[in-house]
C-alpha cells in the first residue's frame, strides 16, 4: 500500500490552563467537559482520517514507510521531526525555556532540543505574552526571583494581535498569556524546563514541578526577540517564520490572489498544511479531501506535485 496526502485527526490534550475555544472557534469535538489546552495537529500520536491508512497513527506509518514519509534527511527512528499544535490558554502558561540540540543530548539523552515559533490565530483584547527577561538579569538573580516567587517582575511582556509571530529559539524564556490562541510549529521534543508557574496547582491540587537549575543553565539572558506583525500583509504568500529547523508560509487563496496553487514536495520534503480561515481542497492523483478551519493535512515527502484550491488562508510548514 502506498502513501498519499493524509488528512489528520489531532491528538487532544487536557491542560489545567486550557479552555473550550478549540471547539467553539475551530469546530474540534472535545470529548469531555475538561479544559483542553492543546491540539497536536501533527505528531506521532495523531491519526489518519482518510483513505486506506485511516485510523493508523503517524508514528505507525513512520515505522513502515520511513524516509518516504519524512524525507532522507531525517532518521525515522527518532520519530516525526516536527510537531504542529494549536494552543488555547485561558490562564498563563508556565514560564518556560527549552534546551538546544547539544544541551538536550547532554542533559536528557534526547536526540533534539526545542526551537518553536508562534503564529497568533485569535486574541482577547489586551492579551499578552512573555518573550524574555529584563536586560542585565543574571542567572543568580533569576534563580533567586523564582525561589522567592517574584519572577514576574523580571519578565518582558508584549501585547499581541492576530497575525503576530514570535520565534522562540532554544534558550529563549517565554510564556503564553490567557486569551492568546496560537498555531505553534516546533522541533518535536517534549524537553521543557518549567521555570515559574505563577503559584498554580495542577488538576489534582498539587504544585507542578519546576526545573530551576537546568532551566537557568540553558537560558539565553542576552536576547530579546522581536514580535513580527503580518496581519496587514495581503500577498498570496507571506513569509511567517524561518529557522534552521522549520519554515512556515501563509498561503492566502482568494479571488484576487488566485484560488488554486500547485505545490511540490520534490520527493524528499514533507509538508504540513493547516487551514486557519475558509476551506481548501487538497488533491493529488486519486486522493481529494476538504480541509476546514482548524484541520490539518500531512503531505508525505515522496508525494511530489499536489494542488490546493478554495478560498482559504493556509499555514504550510516544512523543513528547510
Amino acid at each position: 500500500m502506498s502513501l498519499y496526502p493524509l488528512q489528520i485527526n489531532p491528538a487532544l490534550h487536557v491542560k489545567v490552563w486550557g479552555g473550550r475555544k478549540l471547539e467553539t472557534l475551530l469546530g474540534k469535538h472535545l470529548p469531555t467537559a475538561e479544559p483542553y489546552g492543546e491540539s497536536w495537529e501533527l505528531h506521532d500520536t495523531a491519526t489518519v482520517a482518510n483513505g486506506p491508512h485511516a485510523g493508523r497513527s503517524v508514528g505507525d506509518l513512520l515505522k513502515e514507510y520511513g524516509h518516504a514519509l519524512v524525507g532522507s534527511k531525517n532518521d525515522p527512528a527518532e520519530g516525526f521531526p516536527l510537531l504542529a499544535k494549536i494552543l488555547d490558554p485561558q490562564e498563563w502558561l508556565s514560564v518556560q525555556v527549552h534546551p538546544n540540540d547539544e544541551q538536550a543530548r547532554e542533559l536528557e539523552g534526547d536526540p533534539r532540543g526545542k526551537t518553536e515559533a508562534w503564529y497568533v490565530l485569535n486574541v482577547e483584547p489586551g492579551s499578552k505574552i512573555v518573550k524574555a527577561v529584563q536586560p542585565g538579569t543574571t542567572r543568580a538573580e533569576m534563580a533567586r526571583a523564582i525561589r522567592d516567587n517574584k519572577l514576574e517582575k523580571l519578565l518582558i511582556y508584549d501585547e499581541v494581535v492576530a497575525g503576530d509571530v514570535l520565534l522562540n529559539n532554544a534558550g529563549g524564556i517565554h510564556a503564553l498569556g490567557p486569551g492568546v490562541m496560537i498555531y505553534e510549529i516546533q522541533q518535536s521534543s517534549d524537553v521543557t524546563y518549567r521555570l515559574y508557574d505563577w503559584g498554580r496547582v495542577d488538576l489534582n491540587g498539587q504544585p507542578r514541578e519546576l526545573h530551576i537549575d537546568k532551566g537557568v543553565t540553558v537560558a539565553n539572558l542576552d536576547t530579546i526577540p522581536a514580535v513580527a506583525h503580518t496581519a496587514e500583509n495581503t500577498l498570496p504568500v507571506v513569509d511567517v517564520v524561518q529557522s534552521p529547523y522549520f519554515i512556515t508560509l501563509l498561503h492566502q487563496l482568494n479571488p484576487r490572489n488566485g484560488t488554486r496553487i500547485t505545490l511540490d514536495t520534490r520527493g524528499d520534503q514533507f509538508h504540513i498544511l493547516t487551514v486557519i480561515e475558509g476551506a481548501a481542497e487538497v488533491s493529488a492523483g486519486d486522493t481529494a479531501f476538504t480541509l476546514k478551519v482548524g484541520q490539518t493535512a500531512l503531505i508525505p515527502a515522496n508525494q511530489g506535485v499536489y494542488t490546493v484550491s478554495g478560498t482559504a488562508r493556509i499555514l504550510r510548514s516544512f523543513q528547510p
